[in-house]
C-alpha cells in the first residue's frame, strides 16, 4: 500500500528506546539531565579555568602575523555587512551556470560594502591580502571618474578586457578561501600536505568532500572515491598502529540516493554490502573507518546499519570502526549508553567522535516549518556546551567500549578534557582542518607530555565545496562561535573561559526565549501540528491510522440541511493506481440543487447577522476537527489526489492554518470597540464577511 513507510518495526530494546524517547524531549528535562552529568566541583572549576586562560593567552599571542581562516572570519563576521555579503557570495557563486549571473551577483554583493574599513584592522597577512583584494574589487565595480588612483588604472583595465576578468578574479578569491577549508584536490595531495604535520604529532580523518547523493549513478561515484582514497591512505600507514594512523571519514548520504527514513527497508538491504566492502577495505589497510554525523532526522537509519557493521564478521576483531556523536542533540547522552551495549555485546571498542554539532541552523528551522512538537537539538548555545561535557564524562568512564575522540575548538572545553584524562593518554582530540591550530600546537607532540590530534581534512574539488564551505561558515562565523570570538581581541578572556555548567544553571528559562516553539510561531493563532517523519514509531503510528482510514467507506454526497441525500453514486478511483476504488460519489441532481438553494435562501438572513466572534469559533473548530482527523485527510489526498506523504501532510496543515488565520483575522478586524464586535459582520467588513462565509467555514 502507497502509505506504509516500511515494515513493522521490532521490539526496540529498553537503551534503544531512551535514545527514541529522548529525540524531541521537553528541552528543561533534557537540560537538567546534562547539568547533572557535567556538574563538578569548585576546586575542579578553578583548574579548567587555570588552564583555559593559558591556553587563550598563548593562543592570541601565537595568531599574531597568522591567522588564517579563523582571523578571516572574525574580520568579516556574520553580524557585518561585508561578511552577509561573503556568504551570500561564497553559498551561491560556485553552483551559478552563466556568467552574465555570476557578474550581476559580485556587483549586487560587493560594489557597495566597505571593504575599506577592515583594511589593517587583523594582524592577519592572509586577512589584510583578502581585504585588499576585495576593496579593490569593490572599487572597480564603481562608476566614480574623480578617483585617479589604482583603482582607476584597474577599471580601465576591465574597460579593455571585459568583465570575464573581474568575474575569474573573484572567483579565484572564494576557491582561495576554499583552500583554508579543504586539505587538497586529490586524496595524494591532501596525503602530500598532512605530511609535516603529521611528523609533530598531528594524525588526519579524510573526508572526501560529496553528500546527498541524488542518483545512484553518484553514490556508485562517491563510492569509488572512498575506495580510491581508502587504497591511498592505506599505503602510506606503514605499520601504526590504528590510533596513530590516518583513516577516512564517510557520509552515508554520499553513498544511497533515497538515504532517508521513509526508505527504510531498501536502504537497509542496498546500503550494507556497499558498507561492509568499505570497511573491510579499511580493516585490511590498518586504518580506520568513520561513519560521519549527518542531520538528526537520520539518526535512527544511521543507527541500524552501525549495528549491522558492528555485528558484521568480516569486521570481527577489528577497532577501527567508528562514528561521530552530536552533543548538541537531546539523545546524545543515552544515545552513549546504547553504542557502550552495542560494543560490549561485540567484543570491539569503537572509535566515538564527540562532536558538538553542524546543522544546528537548519534543524530549528526544519522543526519549526514542520510544525513538529519539539526541537531535537538545544536552542541555547550554552546547553550544547553542557552537554558535550556531560557526555564526554559518560564516554570516559566507558573506554573498555569507546576509543575516545574530543574533536572541539573551544579553550574551556578542552581545558575540562585536561582535567577529566589527567595522565592517560588512551584517546585523542581533533580539529577541523584550517581551524584551531593556534589551540592545539600548544598540548599536541610526540612527547610522552603531549597529546594526540587528528585533523578532520576535507579533500575535493571546488565544485564539492558548497555544502561544507556554508556549514563552517554558518558554524564559526556567528558571535557565539568561540573560534570567532578568540581571535577578537575585545571579548575578554573571563568570558571566554566562564564555566558553562554555572552559566546553564543561573539560567532561569532553559530554552532560548527567542526560540520559538512551532506552536507558538504565531501571536494571534495556534501553528498547525504536523508529523515527524523521521520518527519510526510516528511512523508506524500513522501507517497503522492511515491503514484504518481506507478500510471506511469513503461515500460524498449531497448535503441539504444538514442531511445527506440518498441517490445514485459512481466510484471515484486513484490517479496513482486505476484499479483501485478510492469510493463513490453522488451527483446533485437538478431537483437536489434547487432545494439547497432555496434552503441557503432562507438561511441566509441569519448568517448575515452572526457575530464575527461567532463565526471565528466556527473557523477554529473546523481547523480543530481538521486537526483531529488529520490521519483521515491524508488518507484521502493520498489516495484520490495521487500525494506523496509529506505533501498530504502539507496540504492538510495548510487547510488547518487557514481556518485559523481566517479566524485570527476577524477578530484583528472586529477586537474594538466592544459594542463594534457585537454588530453583523455583514455590516462592517465585506471583505472579511466574504472570507468567513466561504466554503471552508
Amino acid at each position: 500500500m502507497p502509505w506504509v513507510f516500511a515494515s513493522p518495526l521490532p521490539v526496540p530494546d529498553t537503551l534503544r528506546q531512551a535514545v527514541r524517547d529522548f529525540y524531541r524531549i521537553d528541552e528543561s528535562t533534557a537540560v537538567a539531565r546534562i547539568l547533572a552529568g557535567a556538574d563538578h566541583d569548585e576546586a575542579t572549576t578553578a583548574r579548567i579555568a587555570a588552564t583555559a586562560r593559558r591556553l587563550v593567552f598563548e593562543a592570541r599571542r601565537q595568531r599574531h602575523g597568522k591567522g588564517g581562516i579563523d582571523a578571516f572570519l572574525n574580520e568579516f563576521a556574520l553580524s557585518s555587512r561585508e561578511g552577509i555579503a561573503l556568504m551570500c557570495l561564497a553559498e551561491a557563486l560556485l553552483r551559478i551556470p552563466d556568467a552574465d549571473t555570476v557578474d550581476r551577483l559580485i556587483r549586487d554583493k560587493l560594489a557597495d560594502a566597505d571593504w575599506a574599513r577592515h583594511l589593517g584592522h587583523s594582524s592577519s597577512l592572509f586577512v589584510n591580502a583578502s581585504t585588499w583584494a576585495l576593496m579593490l574589487t569593490g572599487r572597480l565595480l564603481h562608476d566614480d571618474p574623480a578617483e585617479q588612483e589604482l583603482g582607476a588604472v584597474l577599471r580601465r583595465l576591465v574597460a579593455r578586457t571585459g568583465e570575464p576578468v573581474l568575474r575569474q578574479a573573484v572567483t579565484a578569491a572564494m576557491r582561495i578561501l576554499g583552500h583554508q577549508f579543504v586539505m587538497g584536490r586529490t586524496i595524494e595531495e591532501a596525503l602530500d600536505r598532512a605530511a609535516p604535520e603529521e611528523a609533530r604529532g598531528y594524525r588526519y580523518s579524510f573526508d572526501m568532500l560529496g553528500e546527498a547523493a541524488r542518483t545512484a549513478d553518484d553514490a556508485a561515484r562517491y563510492a569509488e572515491r572512498y575506495r580510491a582514497a581508502i587504497a591511498a591512505i592505506g599505503a602510506r600507514v606503514h605499520g601504526r598502529d590504528l590510533h596513530h594512523a590516518s583513516g577516512i571519514s564517510v557520509k552515508l548520504s554520499a553513498l544511497h540516493p533515497r538515504y532517508e527514513e521513509a526508505q527504510r527497508d531498501r536502504v537497509l538491504r542496498e546500503l550494507p554490502p556497499i558498507l561492509i566492502s568499505l570497511a573491510s577495505q579499511a580493516k585490511r589497510a590498518g586504518m580506520g573507518f568513520t561513519i560521519d554525523a549527518e542531520e538528526a532526522d537520520r539518526l535512527d537509519l544511521s543507527l541500524d546499519l552501525i549495528e549491522g557493521l558492528a555485528a558484521a564478521p568480516e569486521l570481527a576483531g577489528w577497532n577501527g570502526l567508528g562514528l561521530a556523536l552530536q552533543a548538541y542533540q537531546k539523545r546524545a547522552l543515552p544515545l552513549i549508553d546504547w553504542l557502550a551495549a552495542l560494543a560490549r555485546r561485540h567484543h570491539r571498542r569503537l572509535m566515538l567522535r564527540l562532536v558538538k554539532g553542524a546543522y544546528w541552523d537548519s534543524e530549528i528551522k526544519r522543526t519549526q516549518e514542520r510544525g513538529l512538537d519539539e526541537f531535537p537539538v538545544y536552542t541555547r548555545k550554552l546547553a550544547t556546551d553542557v552537554s558535550y561535557l556531560a557526555c564526554a564524562k559518560r564516554i570516559w568512564v566507558a573506554r573498555d567500549a569507546f576509543f575516545p575522540q574530543f574533536a572541539t575548538h573551544n579553550a574551556h572545553t578542552v581545558a575540562a578534557i585536561l582535567d577529566l584524562v589527567g595522565t592517560d593518554r588512551d584517546f585523542e582530540f581533533q580539529r577541523l582542518h584550517g581551524m584551531g591550530e593556534a589551540l592545539y600546537d600548544q598540548i599536541v607532540g610526540t612527547g610522552p607530555a603531549q597529546f594526540l590530534c587528528r585533523v578532520y581534512a576535507p579533500v575535493g574539488g571546488h565544485e564539492d565545496l558548497l555544502a561544507y564551505l556554508v556549514r563552517r561558515l554558518l558554524e564559526n562565523g556567528a558571535n557565539t562561535s568561540f573560534v570567532n570570538r578568540l581571535v577578537d581581541e575585545r571579548a575578554p578572556v573571563e568570558a571566554l573561559i566562564a564555566d558553562p555548567v554555572a552559566r546553564l544553571k543561573a539560567l532561569k528559562s532553559k530554552r532560548h526565549p527567542r526560540i520559538k516553539l512551532p506552536r507558538d510561531l504565531y501571536p494571534d493563532r495556534r501553528n498547525s501540528r504536523g508529523i515527524d517523519l523521521s520518527d519510526p514509531p510516528h511512523l508506524v503510528a500513522l501507517s497503522n491510522a492511515l491503514a484504518a482510514a481506507s478500510a471506511k467507506p469513503a461515500l460524498a454526497l449531497p448535503i441539504i440541511d444538514g442531511a445527506e441525500e440518498v441517490g445514485t453514486s459512481r466510484p471515484v478511483t486513484s490517479p496513482a493506481d486505476r484499479r483501485v476504488v478510492v469510493g463513490h460519489i453522488g451527483e446533485a441532481s437538478e431537483a437536489q440543487i434547487e432545494r439547497a438553494l432555496a434552503v441557503a435562501a432562507k438561511a441566509a438572513p441569519g448568517w448575515d447577522n452572526t457575530p464575527a466572534e461567532e463565526r471565528a469559533r466556527l473557523l477554529d473548530r473546523a481547523g480543530d476537527l481538521l486537526q483531529e482527523r488529520m490521519a483521515d485527510f491524508i488518507a484521502l489526498v493520498v489516495r484520490e489526489g495521487g500525494r506523496i506523504i509529506p505533501d498530504a501532510v502539507s496540504e492538510v496543515r495548510e487547510a488547518i492554518d487557514h481556518c485559523r488565520y481566517d479566524a485570527a483575522r476577524l477578530r484583528a478586524e472586529f477586537a474594538a470597540p466592544a459594542e463594534l464586535a457585537a454588530r453583523p459582520a455583514s455590516a462592517i467588513c465585506s471583505s472579511c464577511m466574504a472570507a468567513a462565509s466561504s466554503p471552508a467555514s
